[in-house]
């Protein structure tokens, strides 16, 4: 088995992102609109694994369908579930199980925190704050989660990828 993983965020028009990860055997892609701030959320909850819960939860708006990823860290690995739930307006509090599981992967901490970090900084090159925040709408680009993930991810993890 394969321990890496890939993880590509694309802004894809006026409030639309185009959220792809894939662990070497599946792969998941969703349509993510603006109407969270859903980049932002992401990395804070990547960035959580860091800290003393073991569970970090965040959701993105598929209008009207909410993608919930569910990150369950165990020693070092990540269990990540992603769940569909109809309509986020109505799912927000419905449990995880019932949601309809549509792709979940096991991957060391580091390797998911790699890539998502990977995946920021090219959209930061790609379009720069102002860039980002012209093509996203309504919320700015999350650097203090970016510049806070990569700090945790160089300090505690022992990744030897390049950076």
């Amino acid at each position: 088995m394969t321990r890496s993983l890939h993880f590509s965020w694309e802004l894809s028009g006026s409030g639309w992102a185009t959220c792809r990860i894939w662990d070497g055997s599946t792969k998941h892609r969703e349509i993510v609109s603006y109407c969270t701030n859903a980049f932002a959320d992401l990395l804070k909850g990547v960035t959580g694994l860091y800290g003393p819960h073991g569970i970090q939860r965040f959701s993105f708006d598929l209008e009207p369908a909410e993608a919930r990823w569910i990150l369950r860290r165990r020693n070092s690995d990540v269990h990540i579930t992603i769940r569909h739930f109809p309509d986020m307006s109505t799912s927000f509090d419905a449990p995880d199980g019932k949601g309809t599981l549509v792709w979940t992967s096991t991957r060391p901490r580091t390797s998911l925190a790699h890539a998502v970090l990977m995946a920021a900084e090219k959209v930061l090159r790609t379009h720069g704050e102002d860039g980002y925040l012209r093509k996203w709408q309504l919320h700015a680009f999350p650097t203090t989660e970016l510049e806070t993930l990569r700090h945790l991810h160089l300090a505690a993890d022992d990744c030897a990828l390049q950076h």
